[in-house]
């Protein structure tokens, strides 16, 4: 089935939650907001939120600095 992440089409083999997408694709989970489908999501209902097909998932990486 078929995603958009970070704007680009990627496939995953079935629904997973957020933080297993995360994982998946070697992402950081420290520093870093995700939103689905224009909605942010708490970091602690990444485990318990499903992505399914045709989800629009962005995730958006801190960056301090001064």
């Amino acid at each position: 089935m078929q995603i958009l992440l970070n704007g680009e089409a990627r496939e995953i083999i079935s629904e997973m939650s957020l933080a297993d997408l995360l994982t998946l694709f070697e992402l950081p989970e420290k520093r870093v907001a995700v939103e689905l489908n224009l909605e942010v999501i708490r970091r602690a209902d990444w485990a318990t939120t499903t992505v399914r097909a045709d989800d629009k998932v962005e995730v958006i990486h801190f960056v301090g600095g001064g």
